[in-house]
């Protein structure tokens, strides 16, 4: 075989240079596709670590993986249970008994003699608390029509619960608001329970006419409710969405210690709160979550709670140790560290509301103000990776931009450290949404809320659920004292 000449060398070389350029190409390719898999399953791992304690998805979300109880405060040093002070809920004995029934020994245990006529030398008291038989009193009101030797008619007047030949009293009724609004029971299990409890016939859409009713007679209720709200000085406010007529809507939450207040819209942002009624004309300390709507009302002094931030911390705490193999004390994350101040003053406004003191010692809250915003500014100027990493930078962000908000309970001790008292109010329809899956229609969504907007104020002033229904049920609604 003879040697290639120069332009079979030439030919070669040009053809293996194509070659190498192609597979360059191909490579280059290649690692921008790996780095884009690589970010999209970040993203993807960080959606299967999303739980209710680093997001804000709810508990019953978490399902089998649920993760196990990590409190993000420090410990009160505290026994468990009820402390000192605290008054029980055990069943006592009362003075004076319905009944009282005397068990005496006929003869006695050593002789046998008789001992009828024998000393009482003692007694030992015991009390059975029990329900009588329920049985429906039915009331006949008999509507007489007398005749005048002037030839007029004139018929006597029922209650106004009387308003059909055979219907049930406000009693019943509140019973079965009580069950269907109270309890969450389906409006087929409360016609059933009804059924079985009192023997008499109960359907569905007798319970749903009796809630319907209720609701529509708390009108000024709700509009003097929403009034006490926009004058309080701080004010909790939360949304939710749930299920309605087959789409998404919004149940709107605003409470105080006094007053609470639901109302269901089809909207999540400034709309609905505007037709909620309270912040437009609200000047006092709105506590919120992040959401952007809650801004645009410029007449309320913010102030954004610290809950939500401790789970996004959280997120960003557990994606660090996820993501960074550095071994020992250098393995350091800047949430860890405005979480850890952030806690600190918290423990600092405990002791200061413990002590009655009016404000936490400056030195305290200004070195860790510092601590929060050096942290903030160091996860804000990070380069992210992924969309993970730059949801958290906007984390830190908004933190800097943020902080006096953040830290509002620390310069105003009447302001909560976090937003739960909304919540708390709007974890009821997450409940509802539950056992009915969603509301059927709107009208149902805001008859839910008025009722619920009616109990929740009573049992913030004493007034038990059942006692509230029945007054609202015999037309004479339980009112707040206005202040």
């Amino acid at each position: 075989m003879s040697a290639p000449t120069y332009s079979e060398l030439a030919e070669l070389v040009s053809v293996l240079g194509q070659q190498l350029s192609a597979l360059k190409e191909e490579v280059t390719a290649l690692r921008e596709e790996n780095r884009a898999l690589k970010a999209r399953v970040g993203e993807l791992e960080a959606q299967v670590r999303t739980n209710s304690r680093n997001s804000s998805k709810p508990p019953s979300s978490d399902g089998l993986g649920k993760p196990s109880p990590k409190s993000l405060r420090k410990a009160s040093g505290r026994r468990p249970g009820g402390q000192a002070g605290h008054e029980g809920t055990t069943l006592r004995q009362v003075a004076n008994p319905d009944v009282v029934v005397r068990h005496e020994p006929r003869e006695c245990g050593g002789c046998g003699a008789d001992l009828a006529d024998a000393l009482v030398v003692g007694t030992q008291r015991a009390q059975v608390f029990d329900i009588p038989p329920i049985k429906v009193r039915v009331v006949e009101h008999q509507i007489i029509a007398r005749r005048c030797g002037c030839g007029t008619v004139t018929r006597g007047r029922a209650p106004s619960e009387v308003n059909a030949p055979a219907g049930y009293g406000p009693r019943a009724q509140a019973i079965m608001v009580y069950l269907f609004m109270g309890q969450f029971l389906s409006r087929e299990r409360t016609a059933h329970a009804l059924s079985d409890l009192f023997g008499a016939p109960v359907s569905p859409a007798t319970v749903a006419a009796a809630t319907t009713r209720a609701a529509g007679d708390l009108v000024p209720f709700l509009s003097q409710v929403s009034t006490q709200i926009a004058a309080a000085a701080v004010a909790h406010f939360d949304e939710t969405g749930l299920r309605c007529e087959g789409r998404l809507a919004w149940m709107h939450s605003a409470s105080t210690d006094k007053f609470a207040l639901l109302h269901a819209h089809a909207n999540r942002g400034k709309t609905a709160m505007d037709d909620m009624g309270v912040l437009p004309t609200f000047t006092g300390t709105a506590i919120h979550d992040a959401f952007a709507p809650y801004d645009r009302y410029t007449g309320a002094t913010h102030s954004l709670c610290n809950s939500h931030l401790l789970r996004e911390l959280a997120a960003v705490a557990e994606h660090h140790e996820q993501t960074d193999q550095t071994p020992g004390p250098d393995n350091w994350c800047w949430a860890d560290q405005v979480t850890d101040a952030l806690l600190t003053v918290l423990a600092a406004v405990d002791q200061a509301n413990k002590s009655g003191s009016a404000a936490i010692d400056a030195d305290v809250l200004a070195t860790q103000t510092k601590l929060i915003r050096h942290g903030a500014l160091i996860g804000a100027n990070t380069t992210p990776a992924n969309k993970v990493e730059q949801k958290h930078r906007a984390l830190a962000r908004r933190i800097l931009n943020r902080t006096d908000n953040y830290l509002r309970f620390a310069t105003d001790l009447s302001v909560s450290f976090t937003n739960n008292a909304a919540e708390q109010q709007i974890r009821m329809v997450k409940i509802r949404q539950k056992v009915s899956g969603c509301m059927r229609t709107m009208k149902g969504a805001k008859d839910f809320a008025a009722i619920r907007s009616y109990t929740a104020t009573a049992a913030k002033h004493g007034i038990t659920m059942f006692d509230a229904l029945n007054r609202l049920t015999s037309q004479d609604p339980w009112y707040p004292a206005t202040t």
